[in-house]
């Protein structure tokens, strides 16, 4: 299975409240986040994705001790949604799904990360 299956497949399977096995969650929030590290490599913005990954990203600014200047953190599922276009930057700042602060912390410029519908 590629990666966007990959991903679809988890994706589909925690929207219809199905159990996902952690090694699968992991997998797929990782390939998203180094999917992301590709497209905006850097170190200027942290994101967290507890309890499965964190990356630093996006060009600027490096950090490399303490609270990073900017932070991103969302739940995996939130995540995913966002990575699969299920789910806009916007949407997720409204209700409260993303935490974001800090210079460079929107990340609405590098998603969606694939198309999966």
């Amino acid at each position: 299975m590629n990666c966007p299956e990959l991903v679809a497949d988890v994706l589909a399977r925690l929207q219809a409240g199905q159990d996902v096995p952690r090694s699968a969650l992991t997998a797929a929030v990782k390939a998203t986040l180094a999917q992301l590290s590709d497209i905006a490599p850097g170190r200027s913005v942290e994101i967290r994705i507890p309890p499965v990954a964190a990356i630093q990203a996006i060009s600027g600014a490096t950090h490399r001790r303490g609270t990073p200047p900017a932070v991103v953190e969302c739940a995996p599922r939130t995540w995913l949604e966002l990575a699969c276009g299920h789910l806009t930057w916007d949407q997720a700042i409204t209700g409260s799904q993303v935490l974001a602060s800090g210079e460079r912390s929107d990340l609405s410029d590098y998603l969606p990360l694939y198309t999966v519908r």
